[in-house]
């Protein structure tokens, strides 16, 4: 796992904040943290957990492994998948229905794509079946 990059953190949560339009006070309150807290995570000054990271992500309407790969709490090889839903949930043209179907349909792709990545067993010879009537049917 890497190492907590609290200073990226920081910087990337004010600039998420900023896009958001929402002042330091505004963000704390809808996360549910002290305002002396969160201005004090954006300065690189504390590490916030999981739980306080998926707070502020809900309250800026981000995907919570966006800010877990930003503190280095996520691996970094899973970043493409986390930037790829970040995209979804940030899409301000589409519901928040629209969205949850729009992932499960990503999920679907990549757990496809990952049974088909995986090696196949060979397949088991078809049992005989008697003639080949299934091919020229009676009239």
């Amino acid at each position: 796992m890497a190492s907590l990059n609290v200073g990226n953190l920081g910087e990337y949560l004010r600039e998420q904040r900023r896009q958001a339009q929402l002042s330091l006070r505004q963000l704390a309150d809808a996360a549910g943290v002290s305002n002396p807290y969160l201005s004090q995570i954006e300065r690189g000054l504390r590490k916030p957990s999981a739980d306080i990271l998926q707070q502020l992500a809900k309250a800026l309407r981000i995907s919570a492994e966006t800010l877990y790969v930003q503190a280095g709490i996520l691996d970094e090889r899973d970043r493409d998948e986390v930037e790829t839903r970040a995209v979804i949930l940030g899409d301000p043209s589409i519901n928040e229905r629209q969205k949850q179907v729009l992932l499960q349909i990503y999920d679907s792709f990549r757990k496809e794509n990952a049974a088909e990545a995986e090696p196949a067993e060979p397949a088991e010879p078809a049992e005989p079946s008697g003639g080949d009537d299934a091919m020229h049917p009676t009239n």
